[in-house]
């Protein structure tokens, strides 16, 4: 392994082989962890090339177990994912709605770090939910509902949990072939025949920068092409929340209405758009505007949301919870998953003149409520699912003097500090903004 490390230190070119040995030896606990690290940091600076990359992504796939499936489902089996962002809850409604279109789902999501939500907490803020199935529990489900949204078991590519680990405490999570043989691993694994990507961008996601989005797009494309997965990326905007919620039981609850037809525009565009992409990809619609309108009668006709009501049963929610919350009132599910003990609205800390919204800043609003325990900073704290915002203005919207713009779901009092950095996020101008630019951005799309 040192011979290896100093050969990428300097520049040169990993072989095949050179890759699955460093990565046999992550696996199986023969490489220390400081050379495992050194390793890392040499790829961050040093980059991989496309068979590099191509070659670590495999050798990651195949240190565990690969996912089988009927014969019968071959070209149904999809998939997506997000490189994370500040109110995403597209999978809890994409999901669904891909099963009711005639898809097979099995969706392996990830917990929430940082500012970025995770799939998983917001399922675990319904009752009995369980995100724990094993490959013969995931293959019953997909058989009787068409969807299920699981963590990543032990089984499946564990050198990446080795090196997902290692990498934000050695400051390479930015690493391109990193990113991309971390992400494709897992969906290599998963033995799946289609896969969308919504890789974002701005202020509040990984990549900065549209450029950078794009390059990262480019790379998962290309390397899950070859890997024989039919792949597409989205490149979407993360400067502002998706949606008009921010923690995860409000989010499950805006989730829902999406699965009814109706919730933000924002978020049912997005849903749309990547399964249209889907569903075009994988042959189930002649291209991707139609596979777009097919989502939209599945959201719109019910049977997203029915599809959305079995998946909770299979994985353990009770069956009259799962029935109060996709059918119930807005308070009956509100009971279902509970309430903060404070709910309160803030107005601007300006009592001035009324100003014109110009945007809210999805970071400063995000890293508030996860230091009031709607995230995690490491890997094991627990999150509180009550914790929340709801945004009650929009870009181009007239705020007046002591006129709410936020309503926070949160446990105790909420000290000075906190306050001003929430307003932070509400960026207020003299005049309206000119139109913003439209979330979704780009497509990036394989041969």
């Amino acid at each position: 392994i040192p011979s290896l490390i100093r050969k990428k230190r300097d520049g040169e070119r990993l072989e095949e082989d050179e890759i699955r040995s460093f990565v046999r030896g992550v696996t199986e606990g023969t490489a220390q962890e400081g050379q495992i690290g050194a390793m890392l940091m040499a790829i961050r600076l040093r980059g991989m090339d496309g068979g590099e990359t191509l070659a670590l992504t495999r050798a990651m796939a195949a240190s565990g177990r690969a996912l089988t499936w009927p014969p019968a489902w071959r070209g149904l089996l999809v998939d997506k994912h997000s490189t994370g962002g500040v109110g995403d809850k597209v999978s809890l409604a994409l999901a669904p709605a891909l099963a009711a279109c005639g898809c097979k789902v099995p969706m392996i999501s990830g917990r929430g770090l940082g500012h970025t939500g995770g799939t998983l907490d917001k399922l675990e803020a319904i009752p009995g939910f369980c995100v724990t199935q094993s490959p013969e529990q995931m293959w019953s489900i997909l058989e009787h509902v068409g969807c299920c949204i699981v963590g990543q078991s032990e089984e499946l590519a564990p050198a990446d949990r080795v090196l997902y680990g290692l990498r934000d405490v050695t400051a390479t999570v930015d690493s391109l072939p990193l990113v991309t043989a971390s992400i494709l691993s897992k969906k290599a694994a998963e033995q799946l025949s289609t896969l969308v990507l919504d890789v974002k961008f701005g202020s509040a996601a990984l990549c900065p920068t549209q450029d950078s989005a794009r390059e990262l797009a480019q790379s998962l494309v290309a390397v899950g092409e070859q890997l024989g997965i039919r792949t597409a990326a989205v490149l979407s905007r993360m400067d502002e929340p998706l949606g008009r919620c921010v923690g995860n039981s409000l989010e499950v609850l805006e989730a829902l209405e999406c699965l009814e037809g109706g919730g933000p525009p924002d978020l049912r565009e997005l849903v749309t758009a990547l399964g249209g992409l889907l569903l075009w990809r994988c042959g189930l619609a002649g291209g991707a505007p139609q596979g777009q309108e097919r989502l939209c009668q599945a959201l719109d006709d019910g049977s997203a949301l029915r599809t959305f009501e079995a998946m909770l049963g299979a994985q353990g929610v009770p069956p009259a919870t799962a029935r109060h919350l996709c059918t119930g009132t807005p308070e009956q599910r509100r009971r279902v998953l509970g309430q903060a003990s404070v709910c309160e609205e803030l107005p601007p800390l300006s009592p001035g003149p009324p100003g014109w919204v110009q945007r809210v800043a999805a970071l400063p609003l995000a890293r508030v409520l996860q230091e009031l325990g709607s995230g995690r900073a490491r890997a094991g704290d627990t999150v509180n699912p009550r914790v929340g915002a709801e945004l009650l203005v929009a870009a181009g919207q007239r705020v007046r003097a002591g006129e709410p713009w936020l309503r926070l779901h949160h446990e105790g009092a909420l000290c000075g500090a906190a306050r001003r950095a929430l307003q932070g996020a509400l960026c207020l101008g003299p005049a309206p903004p000119p139109a913003p630019p439209p979330r979704l951005a780009e497509t990036v799309l394989g041969p």
